[in-house]
């Protein structure tokens, strides 16, 4: 497992993250099977947000009651947690008092003392970034938070709440896959004015504004199309994709599901990959991925192979 920094916070990462998403209804047995296959995979960095699953906070909840961790075994692995959403709504709430009180449900849930990455769960239209520093500061003074982070933000978006937040802005977890890869291919095809892809959708090179400030890009959903509705690997709607996968599995001798995830783990930017299955096998399997180094062709070939244009 290759391990990467975490934006400036000093610490260093695993480029495979297990996220946490869809453990709810698992039993403790279950949960205890993917959190040994991640670990034995050199997974130690774990993604939560406190909407997931059935209801507020229970994903977390359900993590921690069905492994126990002692302190000792909670010091050895990185718990991230998100907030910001509030589902019923739906709607955006950044304000102190909504992070601060989602932040203390999350510890109790998660049976622990500190967060070590609190992210904001997608962009609040209505975000006033004083509110958002001073429930920073709080957490951070307090230690029930030791990094801050963004999901789904623009450059600009980050910029506002830079202007009040002393804290660096440590990750940002955006949505990523071969087959969904707008924050890359857009500045493929830029100037191109025939070309969709060259359409600016995230404000404007994030990825690189992500790299000149040092924060890093976490990939949600690496498996997502956007033909047909779920992943696209052995999708009949990808069919040039997996033709180009399937060969560079055989080539690499490793499991496509790891082609895929190698994909995004050789962009220079340094990314986490952040896996939703709850399948001990598949995250073996992806997590092969962290180490494979495609080549600059290979990794062309697949941008073309997922129809997007490579001039």
């Amino acid at each position: 497992m290759r391990n990467v920094p975490l934006g400036s916070s000093g610490l260093t990462v695993p480029n495979v993250v297990a996220g946490m998403m869809r453990i709810d209804d698992m039993s403790d047995a279950d949960v205890r099977s993917l959190y040994e296959a991640a670990r034995h995979a050199g997974i130690d960095f774990f993604d939560h947000a406190d909407i997931y699953a059935r209801s507020l906070h229970s994903a977390e909840r359900r993590f921690a009651e069905a492994l126990g961790l002692s302190a000792s075994e909670r010091g050895e692995i990185r718990l991230q947690t998100k907030a910001g959403i509030v589902r019923e709504g739906p709607y955006f709430d950044f304000s102190y008092e909504h992070l601060v009180s989602s932040v203390e449900e999350s510890l109790r849930a998660l049976h622990t003392d500190y967060i070590d990455v609190l992210l904001l769960h997608r962009p609040d239209a209505l975000v006033e970034p004083a509110e958002v520093a001073r429930a920073f500061d709080h957490l951070e003074s307090t230690g029930k938070v030791r990094a801050f982070g963004v999901s789904n933000h623009t450059p600009r978006q980050i910029d506002l709440l830079r202007t009040a937040v002393r804290q660096p802005l440590v990750a940002n977890q955006v949505q990523l896959s071969i087959a969904h890869a707008p924050i890359l291919t857009q500045g493929l095809a830029a100037n191109m004015e025939s070309a969709a892809q060259s359409a600016v959708l995230d404000g404007g090179g994030l990825v690189e504004y992500c790299r000149i400030a040092g924060i890093t890009l976490q990939a949600w959903s690496p498996l997502q199309g956007t033909r047909g509705g779920g992943t696209f690997l052995a999708n009949p709607e990808y069919p040039e994709l997996n033709a180009v996968i399937d060969e560079l599995a055989q080539k690499y001798d490793v499991p496509p599901l790891a082609i895929a995830v190698a994909w995004i783990t050789r962009h220079p930017a340094d990314m986490q990959v952040v896996l939703g299955t709850t399948n001990p096998g598949r995250l073996t399997d992806a997590a092969v991925g962290s180490d494979l180094r495609l080549t600059r062709a290979e990794w062309y070939a697949l941008v073309r192979a997922a129809g997007y244009l490579v001039p």
